[in-house]
């Protein structure tokens, strides 16, 4: 190694201990200028020696790089949503949830503040930082690699090394002081102020140029290392991440009990006023990483932990009017038009009434004085009103009878909370967005159209339907407003690579109500053609794992509607895949077809999610929770006691690691 070689390793490694020094553990051992003078030094060297590149340098903070375009990254694990709560009652109903699932009261918790930023996934490989993806949709997110290289307090060279290759999630935030500072540098410069450090934070990370990130102070607080078990605990792991150079936030906590987690809650109530950043409350996390795999998810969120939401800020504004607005399967949704307010950092013109009960319940007058908050929804809702303050002539608010749309009669089946309009195909706005619905990222994903290409094309007589979209030709999109032959060319090309999607994707791109992405995966493994899932009748499909009356009725009305199965045959005359591709599936064998396997415990052979993989790969079906439709209990070391009670008196066979293992080869 020659001597410029190693002056340019030396450097780097005294560059990235200071940086660690100053942004992670906020102990500066040199000054500002000592260190821009070794980073000056370092650029030289490098812009010299090009051979010795290293794109982790501690140069690459100033960033430079221009994103046009932000690749879509699938996540190698799903981000998922936390459950909220808003009391100490919800609290101990989640306990319960969580000592029944685990048969046990013996557990431990961890307590973390709840940041208020840009949620991000970091993926390390042999200790150097390899992509940074947003949480999108949670199963994919952009490539946010360049932008997120910038902030100084995520390390892109580790300490030492934590596991071979890991993902780390956390929040990018924008502290309050370095936000003040930009609003105060912004009205100097003429310009709006940002209304609020959460969604400066979020935008940063879409500005095309890096160079633009890097002048903002962005942080990042981390919370969760991602699919590897090696530690017995989620606290373990988190500290290990602290010594090899993550910013793990001191306010973590080990608790005991229900009630030092209320103590941790109360105390943070007061104290997160004090904070530089912004927190809205508390997450509880089961600390053992064993019972979280025992626990799962379900289909949005982890069953081992929950947020708890401090209480919402409060506002005072006046109801103006409100709004109906006609979902893509017909539900109407009141919102309300409010005076502007100051909500939360934000400004409030909309809050959500949910239903006509909720309009009652409130008695909703127009110009009333109404109390408004952000109880943890993105739309802010209307929760009391000021009766004293009510104008003498006030009348009850009264709900709208007919579809503000198409005008036909609302109709409110009994146990709905919500009217519908049933006019299904003949309602502009259902037929819109069931054509957004469509084309969104998580089903089609066609590029070139958004919400407003598609009712641009649906006013202009081009499309009635999701169908039409692929009779479309570039020629009759040309003339329309703001379309340039390019535009027209892409969508029509977007459209024709849509036909690839696999099945699953497609049959949840239909629209069934109560059909979501994991309930469409579900059918799609079962049936395996949509043939067979649409002649299906209703026990059979009941029989499906988690398919309950609600879902099979819905199906079954869809499958039944002459229209739908007209829309079906276009769409399968056009080349969309309409049957799971059996070579594209890892499935080696069909020893465990329609099998359905319950994993529970410490393994010696198979890590859990390898054991789980391998079921699959043999055709059978991995299920969180034991019933009367489970056909083996594979249990290890540890196994939780609910679930092996669970079994033997459901007489579900448990069978060990070795013998499931027989049972394969």
């Amino acid at each position: 190694m020659s001597d410029i070689q190693q002056k340019i390793i030396q450097l780097r490694k005294v560059l990235r201990e200071h940086n660690h020094n100053y942004y992670v553990l906020d102990a500066a051992t040199i000054s500002d200028y000592e260190f821009d003078v070794l980073l000056k030094e370092l650029e030289v060297l490098e812009a010299k020696y090009p051979e010795f590149d290293d794109p982790n340098s501690p140069t690459q903070r100033v960033g430079g790089t221009i994103t046009k375009d932000f690749q879509t990254i699938t996540h190698k694990n799903r981000m998922y949503s936390l459950a909220n709560s808003y009391s100490k009652e919800d609290l101990q109903d989640w306990e319960t949830r969580v000592q029944k699932g685990l048969g046990t009261d013996d557990i431990q918790y961890t307590c973390e503040l709840k940041y208020d930023g840009a949620s991000i996934n970091l993926t390390y490989k042999n200790g150097q930082l390899v992509s940074a993806v947003t949480r999108g949709d949670g199963f994919q997110g952009d490539d946010a690699t360049a932008n997120v290289k910038t902030i100084r307090s995520i390390p892109l060279v580790l300490k030492g090394l934590l596991f071979d290759d890991f993902e780390i999630r956390g929040e990018i935030i924008l502290p309050l002081k370095g936000f003040n500072q930009l609003n105060i540098d912004r009205i100097e410069d003429g310009f709006e102020p940002y209304s609020n450090p959460r969604n400066t934070a979020s935008g940063s990370l879409k500005l095309q140029d890096s160079a633009a990130v890097a002048k903002r102070p962005l942080d990042c607080l981390l919370y969760q290392v991602v699919g590897n078990s090696e530690y017995e605990t989620h606290f373990n792991t988190m500290e290990q991440a602290r010594k090899v150079g993550f910013k793990v936030p001191k306010a973590i906590q080990v608790c005991n009990s229900l009630n030092e987690v209320f103590e941790f809650i109360d105390k943070w109530d007061i104290q997160r006023h004090q904070l530089d950043y912004e927190t809205d409350g508390v997450v509880i996390k089961v600390n053992s990483l064993q019972y979280q795999d025992e626990l799962a998810y379900t289909a949005k969120a982890p069953r081992w932990a929950i947020a708890y939401k401090f209480k919402a800020e409060q506002a005072i504004s006046k109801l103006l009017s409100i709004d109906y607005q006609v979902g893509r399967t017909g539900a109407i949704t009141p919102v309300a038009n409010l005076e502007p307010v100051q909500l939360a950092g934000t400004i409030v013109k909309r809050a959500s009434i949910h239903n006509a009960d909720q309009i009652a319940k409130l008695d909703l007058r127009i110009n009333d004085t109404i109390f408004v908050e952000k109880g943890g929804e993105i739309i802010p809702k209307i929760v009391g009103v000021d009766t004293d303050k009510r104008p003498a002539d006030s009348k009850p608010v009264q709900y709208i009878t007919h579809c503000p749309d198409c005008n036909t009669l609302l109709e409110r089946k009994e146990g709905d909370a919500k009217h519908y309009c049933p006019n299904t195909y003949g309602c502009p706005t259902q037929n819109k967005g069931r054509i957004e619905h469509f084309i969104s990222r998580k089903a089609m994903n066609i590029d070139g159209l958004g919400g407003e290409t598609v009712e641009l094309l649906y006013d202009a007589g081009l499309i009635q339907n999701y169908a039409d979209l692929y009779d479309l030709r570039a020629g009759q999109i040309v003339p329309l407003e703001r379309m340039a032959e390019k535009s027209a060319k892409n969508i029509v090309a977007g459209v024709r690579a849509s036909t690839s999607i696999p099945f699953e994707k497609v049959l949840y791109a239909l629209g069934i109500r109560y059909v979501g992405e994991t309930v469409a995966k579900k059918l799609a493994r079962h049936f395996k053609t949509i043939d067979k899932l649409m002649t299906a009748d209703f026990e059979t499909l009941i029989a499906v794992d988690e398919i309950g009356d609600r879902i099979a009725q819905s199906i079954t009305d869809f499958s039944n509607d002459l229209l739908n199965i007209q829309l079906v045959d276009r769409l399968k005359s056009y080349g969309l895949q309409f049957e799971v591709d059996e070579s594209k599936s890892t499935v080696q064998s069909a020893i465990l077809q329609g099998k359905k396997l319950v994993v529970s415990g410490v393994f010696t052979k198979f890590s859990r999610n390898k054991l789980k993989q391998s079921i699959e790969d043999n055709g059978g079906i991995v299920s969180s929770s034991i019933s009367s439709k489970t056909d083996y209990l594979i249990a290890g070391d540890k196994m939780g006691p609910a679930k092996r009670t669970k079994a033997e008196k459901l007489g579900v066979p448990i069978i060990s690691e070795d013998e499931y293992l027989r049972m394969i080869f």
